[in-house]
């Protein structure tokens, strides 16, 4: 079996084992796929690398528990029950990994926080960094009952969807290693608010103290498990980073994932403008088109694997073919 068609049959296990896919007849689905091989040409989409296939399954599995925490908010049992969770497993795959703790002054109190930093090789200088924040927000304020409104949030797709993204990475960086050194980092902080004035403040914080953590490209994760992705080029990302903009989207045509839309959507405050700000050309990949942004209804069953595949699949691909 070729590896062209082994792929296609791949991806079509994830839509059968999705919601999408129980409307349509597996025999068909499978026919359909391997016309599909035959009738295109076997170089005109991406090599899925020597590291093989995103586990988007895996991935979720991961999704679902970050959230079985609870919201993660920071100066919680919870927040730091999760913390715990994330080292733990980023220690199982990187060479090296950091805590870095600081507070923050927040109305008036202090505010622990922690990005958590995962190096993967040893030159000096990483190609990539790699993030997302993995905090989710103290207030549903955008809840349509406004009785939930000052409840906290899950966060299944604002921040776990990311995270997700890169520890099932950080998995295949450990088993293939990359040519060139990367480091992952979650941003702790990101959605505390309720305004601007208190959010990115992990981002911030590590631009601030970069050291040897600047690295030549970035890539933000932020919302990317929705069921119904669309990924539109973000504003700031092709001002600051347009090749690796089309780098990104150029490899997910090849692999015909739609969900990557080459048009370019909305201006986004995000943690990659910190990085972007201290030299970092970095891209934020995020899906602002999620009805359940910032509501108590953010939770595991609004979130897809297939997505999460689909966002992982071509990280993998930018990382190991750059």
């Amino acid at each position: 079996m070729s590896s062209r068609l082994a792929r296609l049959l791949r991806v079509g296990e994830h839509f059968l084992r999705s919601d999408r896919g129980g409307a349509f007849p597996s025999s068909c689905l499978i026919l359909l796929l391997i016309s599909f091989a035959c009738v295109f040409p076997l170089g005109c989409t991406a090599d899925p690398v020597q590291a093989g296939e995103f586990d988007g399954h895996s991935a979720f599995e991961i999704l679902e528990k970050q959230c079985s925490f609870g919201p993660r908010v920071p100066g919680t049992n919870e927040h730091r029950m999760c913390r715990e969770y994330l080292v733990g497993i980023l220690k199982q795959y990187a060479d090296r990994v950091e805590v870095q703790s600081f507070e923050v002054m927040i109305r008036g109190e202090l505010l622990p926080l922690s990005n958590i930093i995962a190096y993967f090789g040893s030159e000096e200088q990483p190609e990539w960094l790699l993030s997302a924040h993995w905090d989710s927000r103290p207030t549903a304020d955008r809840d349509p009952d406004p009785a939930k409104r000052s409840q906290p949030i899950l966060g299944a797709n604002d921040g776990a969807s990311g995270v997700a993204v890169l520890l099932e990475l950080a998995r295949i960086f450990h088993e293939v290693p990359p040519n060139r050194s990367l480091i992952i980092v979650l941003f702790d902080g990101e959605d505390y608010g309720p305004k601007s004035d208190a959010m990115f403040l992990g981002a911030k914080y590590f631009a601030r103290h970069l050291d040897e953590n600047k690295a030549k490209y970035g890539i933000l994760l932020d919302m990317v498990g929705d069921k119904q992705l669309t990924l539109p080029i973000e504003q700031n990302s092709y001002k600051a980073a347009p090749a690796l903009v089309d780098y990104i989207w150029d490899t997910a045509q090849k692999f015909r994932f739609t969900a990557f839309e080459r048009r370019v959507g909305y201006s986004i405050s995000d943690d990659h403008l910190p990085l972007i700000q201290a030299g970092i050309p970095t891209v934020d990949i995020i899906d602002f088109d999620y009805p359940y942004w910032h509501t108590s209804a953010d939770t595991p069953d609004k979130c897809s694997a297939t997505s999460l595949y689909v966002v992982g699949q071509v990280v993998l691909s930018v990382v190991y073919g750059r």
